[in-house]
Parts: C-alpha cells; sequence; structure tokens
C-alpha cells in the first residue's frame, strides 16, 4: 500500500471552515491581494511544523494512509540511498533527502509532516515552472531513483508520448526526450524525426536530426511554464500540489488549456490547491466539467480573509447558463464589485466616467468591472451567479425598468431586496405614468401605420418599414417619453414622493436608476443613440466637462 496525505479541512480567518475529499481540486479566486496566493504559502508552511500563525487560514487538518513500513518501502523505492556515519541511511530524491531514522517519529506526528513533507507537498511557484524544463543529469534507468520530472519522460515512452501529445496542443510542436545527450537530459521541441530502416532513437543519424531542432530550455517563458506545470502535476509523485498563478506567461488560449487539461487528466490518487487571476484558467477547468472541483472566493474586509465556496452542483448551474459561459461575466470574480449594464456602450460610458474622477488624484481607480448581458431579462439571472460567490454587484438600468413589475422584481429580490416594502410605491409611480397622454393616441397610430403599408411595394416587407412600425408603436406609451427625461416625467406630489422612496430602497441594494431616462441623456448635445453616440461622446473631457456633472455624480455613487 502506498503511503498518502491530504489536507481534510482548512479553518480560514472568517472561522469558516471547508472540507475536501482526498483528490478534490481546489482553485481560489478573488480580487488582488485578498490572500489567495497567502493561502498556498501557508498551507506549505502548516503541513511542515503547523505552527497555526497563518494570516489567512487559522487551522487545518492533515489525514495520512498508510503504515511507516509502507512508507520505508516506498522511499526504499523512489530515492536513493546514501550512509555516512549514522547506523541508518538518508532517502535522497526529488525534492527531498530524509533520515530513516526519523521517518517512524515524523510519521506518527499529528498534523504535521517536519522533514516528510516535501516527499508528499509540492508547492510549485513561479521559478520552479520555468526551471523544471532545464536538462537534469543523466541517471541509470535501470538502477538510479529519479530525481527529476524529466526523468519519468526518458524512462518511459508512454508518458513522454501523453507529453508531447499535450504540448503539441498548446503549441503545434512535438516534445522530445534526448535519451543519449552525455551528462544531461534535454527536450527538444519540433517535428519528430522518424528513424530510418534499421535505426532507433540512439542511432547516430536520428541524433543528428533532433539536435537540429530547438531546445525547450531556450524557448519563452510561455512554453517552459506549460511544461513545468504539467511535469510537476502529473509526473511527480506529489499528493499534494500547490500551484501558483498556473497561467503566468501563457496566452489566453493556452491558460485555457492548461485549465482543461488539470481539471480532466489529472491523476485522481492527488490533491490540487490553485491560486489564479485569470478567467481564461478557470473557463479551462469549467469546461472540463469534473465532480471534483471546488471553487472558493476570498475577499478581504480588514485583516479578515472572507469565504466563500462554490461545489460541484453550483459550478453545474452556474456554468450550464450559455451567458455566462461565452461571456466576460466570470471576470468579475477577480473583481473587488462588478456592476450590471444594460448594453457594451453602458459600460464604456460608466467605466470612462469612473476613470475621470480619479485622474487627478494620487488615488488608484476602484477596481470595479463594468459587463453587460443583453438587456433588462437577462441581469437577475446574472445577479444570482455572481451572488453565489459573494461578488459585491451593482446593477445600472434605463428609467423604464419601472415600467413593468418584472424584471424590476426579480432583479430587486436576487439583489436581497424585499418587494413587499416598495411595491405600493412601485404601482403608484407606473400608475401615474401609465395615466399621462401619450404621444400618439390610438387614431394617430392608424393613420401613421396607414401611410407606411400603403408605401411599401415589396414583397418580403422592408426592414427599414419595419423599424417605422416599432418607432410608432413605442409612442402608444407614455413611458417612451419617460424614459427620455426621467424623474421629471413623475408628477407631483404623492407619486414624487413614492418615487424618492423608491429610489432609496432600490439604491440601498445595489440597484441604480438612471433618473435623466436613459444613458443619452446624460449629453445631449450629441445625437445619435447606443455606439455612435458613446463614440463620440469618448472625445470629451469627462473629468471637467460641465455637461457631464450629472454623470459624474451619478457614478461616484457606486464607489
Amino acid at each position: 500500500m502506498k503511503p498518502k496525505v491530504w489536507i481534510e479541512k482548512i479553518k480560514f480567518s472568517d472561522d469558516s471552515e471547508v472540507t475536501f475529499d482526498s483528490n478534490q481540486i481546489v482553485v481560489f479566486v478573488g480580487p488582488n491581494n485578498v490572500g489567495k496566493s497567502a493561502s498556498l504559502k501557508e498551507l506549505n508552511i502548516l503541513t511542515r511544523s503547523n505552527h497555526k500563525n497563518g494570516k489567512v487560514i487559522k487551522d487545518f487538518r492533515l489525514q495520512k494512509e498508510g503504515s511507516i513500513d509502507y512508507l520505508v518501502e516506498y522511499l526504499e523505492k523512489f530515492s536513493m540511498k546514501e550512509f555516512s556515519n549514522n547506523p541508518e541511511p538518508h532517502y535522497k530524491g526529488y525534492r527531498f533527502n530524509v533520515y530513516k531514522g526519523n521517518c517512524r517519529s515524523w510519521w506518527s506526528m499529528n498534523n504535521q509532516l517536519l522533514d516528510l513533507q516535501p516527499v508528499f507537498i509540492n508547492l510549485i511557484k513561479t521559478e520552479d515552472r520555468l526551471t523544471a524544463a532545464n536538462p537534469p543529469k543523466n541517471i541509470s534507468l535501470t538502477k538510479d531513483a529519479i530525481q527529476h520530472p524529466i526523468h519519468f519522460l526518458q524512462k518511459d515512452d508512454t508518458i513522454e508520448k501523453q507529453f508531447s501529445d499535450y504540448f503539441r496542443q498548446a503549441f503545434g510542436q512535438d516534445l522530445i526526450v534526448h535519451r543519449n545527450a552525455g551528462d544531461h537530459v534535454p527536450l527538444y521541441i519540433g517535428q519528430k524525426p522518424i528513424p530510418k530502416e534499421g535505426e532507433d532513437r540512439v542511432s547516430r543519424s536520428y541524433l543528428e536530426e533532433l539536435e537540429k531542432l530547438p531546445l525547450l530550455h531556450e524557448q519563452g517563458d510561455g512554453m517552459r511554464s506549460f511544461v513545468g506545470v504539467l511535469l510537476n502535476a502529473f509526473i511527480s509523485n506529489h499528493n499534494i500540489l500547490l500551484i501558483d498563478e498556473p497561467e503566468a506567461f501563457l496566452h489566453p488560449p493556452q491558460a485555457r488549456l492548461l485549465g482543461k487539461m488539470l481539471a480532466k487528466d489529472l491523476p485522481t490518487d492527488r490533491q490540487l490547491f490553485l491560486a489564479t487571476h485569470s478567467s481564461d484558467f478557470l473557463r479551462g477547468l469549467l469546461e472540463a466539467q469534473v465532480s471534483r472541483l471546488k471553487i472558493i472566493r476570498i475577499e478581504r474586509e480588514k485583516h479578515i480573509n472572507k469565504i466563500s465556496v462554490l461545489d460541484n452542483s453550483e459550478i453545474i448551474e452556474v456554468w450550464n447558463d450559455p451567458l455566462l459561459r461565452h461571456s466576460n461575466i466570470l471576470d468579475g470574480l477577480f473583481h473587488s464589485k462588478v456592476i450590471i449594464c444594460e448594453s457594451d456602450s453602458d459600460c464604456r460610458f460608466y467605466s470612462a466616467i469612473l476613470q475621470s474622477i480619479y485622474e487627478n488624484e494620487s488615488n488608484i481607480s476602484p477596481d470595479f468591472l463594468f459587463v453587460h448581458c443583453g438587456g433588462k431579462h437577462r441581469v437577475s439571472s446574472v445577479v444570482k451567479a455572481l451572488k453565489q460567490l459573494n461578488v459585491n454587484v451593482n446593477s445600472i438600468l434605463d428609467f423604464d425598468v419601472l415600467n413593468n413589475q418584472n424584471p424590476l422584481k426579480q432583479i430587486f429580490e436576487e439583489l436581497g431586496g424585499d418587494w413587499s416594502i416598495i411595491e405600493k410605491d412601485w404601482k403608484l409611480v407606473k400608475t401615474k405614468i401609465d395615466e399621462k397622454r401619450p404621444e400618439l393616441t390610438t387614431e394617430d397610430v392608424k393613420k401613421e401605420l396607414s401611410l407606411i403599408l400603403e408605401s411599401t411595394t415589396d414583397r418580403i416587407f422592408p426592414k427599414n418599414k419595419i423599424k417605422e412600425v416599432e418607432n410608432i408603436l413605442k409612442k402608444v406609451s407614455a413611458w417612451q417619453d419617460a424614459k427620455k427625461v426621467g424623474k421629471s416625467f413623475i408628477p407631483n406630489g404623492d407619486p414624487t414622493q413614492a418615487y424618492q422612496r423608491l429610489i432609496v430602497e432600490l439604491e440601498q441594494v445595489g440597484l441604480m436608476i438612471v433618473e435623466v431616462g436613459e444613458l443619452e441623456s446624460f449629453v445631449r448635445s450629441i445625437g445619435n443613440h447606443g455606439p455612435k453616440w458613446v463614440n463620440e461622446v469618448l472625445y470629451k473631457d469627462f473629468a471637467n466637462d460641465p455637461e457631464l456633472h450629472d454623470a459624474r455624480e451619478f457614478v461616484k455613487k457606486l464607489i
């Protein structure tokens, strides 16, 4: 029986406790400087000596499986023995050097491993990933214990082929071991040479062709880091792997592929803890749709790290929503606040306003992400998904969201509001706007539509005529005018008072109503609508233009 260790439970600084399976894939996400990388470093320290002095992790529980005899048998197999003046040998292997005489006492210790820790646990830092591609010293394939992950590829053709397949998926080239290079074992990249008839991989002509190819360790950081992560994760014998920013140096498609490979192909006998800043890498993990994935989002409030957990069933629910799967909304997991807007134009405008507020100040603009979801009716589902991971969410919607109970009610409740508190005031506001005379009466509509129909002779009704009909139908409701001017369209007296109470309740849960009506009403000196409008507006002085004063004050409410 092979000895095994795994982390069964972690208690974080907010006193929340999270349990883990022995083969769990755990990914820490969240804004910058909240404790993602620190969690990995503290786990690495605590499993060695269990000092319980971590800032993010208060306590943890480490489980061990297997007897001391199994441990010694394992060390005999995967290490080299060295004798000195001591009666027992030292076992030397990949990243460890342990004295046999101490193994029994170390293995029997509760919740710590001392010098046995590097036998079972590996913290893979940036430099480790880059140097893992460096050629190790050659070993005797039949006698010597493995000292480096590349030795696994050198010893086993199947493993080499597997890694070459991974590398080809990412970079379109083969990964080849040079088995007769002298003192070291380099890796080459490119089109793998084919031995001629009567030759093999140590024949002179084959090696000459191989040595014409580029060496992996002389390539860029992206290639070396990609191989370094996979070598340490798939090949080494460690039970627990701690990898900080595995996506570092990789382009988005490669980061996504790496995430998918780690989730889908990681050996099932090990536990993986990851800290990432990349939504592309996270998407790769999610695409694999494995049952052992757990997402932990970390936020910081002063000195306390707040933990939110998304388990497999919740992950599947989120990932099955095409809107989340095919948009940048998952990027919100890495920001301190997400502001959901109706369109991309809204996002660009409000983001520019936010940045302008901080242009003349020494402070950095808040870590906010503006996202859109293609209209009001998708906002509630996005809010729900982000709230599951305790993401701070606001939403900015045009004034006409008050026109219908849904999606207003759905959004308000997903943001944490109680509809019964605002229902009476909302009904009063809506009713009084509905009662105002629309731009066109029924008779007016009939006349306008008749003119359009009489002027159309095409067999297929033209798109421009469809648009004209749509514009006429919009004018039969007072809300068409209300959307253009906002709160000033509400009658004085009780309706205005009801509106004022309504806005307070909406803003308390993070639902911001554009009180001037719609986005374009902030800058009426520029015509057009949507993308054309915002493209012109972006040339204005956002920090100082007096016409943008109301927009700046509106965005300040988000901060």
